[in-house]
């Protein structure tokens, strides 16, 4: 179990803003996962997507990981965020957008 803890980790602290996601950013395969896919984009956020269906290990890891039951998982600069409604909610809140700038994030997207 820990090489997949061990992966996942490396992903979070590796990369400023990572979506553990069903699919691919230009693909994705549920429509949480999409949402989510939507509003980075809009946002202009570099991200980086990882497809938990390639691996059962990987779909199981991440949950384990973030102790959350549910994916897509969205991570920033190494901190869990939350998943499609609790990001989707800070969005629309403009919170998301504040704490992108928070934590050093660039914002490419309209404000």
């Amino acid at each position: 179990m820990s090489g997949i803890n061990d992966y996942i980790d490396n992903e979070v602290k590796s990369n400023d803003v990572v979506l553990f996601m069903k699919g691919t950013p230009g693909f994705p395969q549920c429509g949480f996962s999409g949402q989510l896919v939507q509003i980075l984009d809009y946002l202009g956020v570099d991200y980086k997507g990882v497809n938990v269906l390639d691996s059962n290990e990987l779909r199981q890891g991440i949950k384990d990981y973030s102790n959350w039951p549910t994916i897509p998982q969205l991570y920033v600069k190494g901190e869990f965020v939350g998943g499609c409604d609790i990001v989707r909610e800070m969005f629309q809140a403009n919170e998301l957008q504040s704490f992108f700038e928070e934590k050093g994030v660039a914002i490419k997207g309209a404000a």
